[in-house]
């Protein structure tokens, strides 16, 4: 794989209580998303956080992830459904990071339940976001296989 560089530009206005601001991806691919600290601690309807930026970015690596390495294995999936929480909590007085729990459910043909858990412990471990988190937190991933 070719080396990857991607740019996001970010925009806040007033202090970290009350303020707010816009996150925007330089591909144009997401402009002026809302961000604030109620939306980070609340989940304020129609505004976002960088945890839930976060668990988009893991879930959608991973789900690549997994695709290749069924399709490798000979059983591209027909779906694959992949829900990710990034947990954050008080440690050692300083808020951190400490966990991404994902789901996976996939709907595969001709894949038994075995292989397909190697098959996703194999993608984890590929994962360029899975290894980011497991720098300072723990990921775990539970898959479920819904066989056509």
């Amino acid at each position: 794989m070719p080396r990857i560089e991607r740019s996001a530009t970010v925009s806040w206005e007033g202090n970290v209580a009350r303020g707010a601001g816009f996150l925007g991806g330089d591909t144009g691919s997401f402009t002026d998303v809302p961000f604030s600290l109620p939306s980070r601690l609340n989940a304020e309807s129609g505004k976002t956080s960088p945890e839930e930026l976060l668990a988009a970015a893991h879930g959608g690596c991973l789900a690549m992830s997994v695709a290749g390495e069924l399709t490798k294995a000979g059983s591209p999936p027909e779906r694959l459904e992949v829900k990710v929480r990034i947990v954050m909590d008080e440690v050692d007085g300083r808020h951190l990071v400490v966990g991404s729990e994902v789901d996976v459910d996939a709907r595969v043909e001709g894949i038994d339940e075995a292989r397909f858990e190697e098959l996703v412990e194999e993608a984890d471990a590929a994962c360029p976001f899975s290894h980011l988190i497991r720098a300072s937190a723990s990921v775990t991933v539970r898959a479920r296989l819904n066989a056509t």
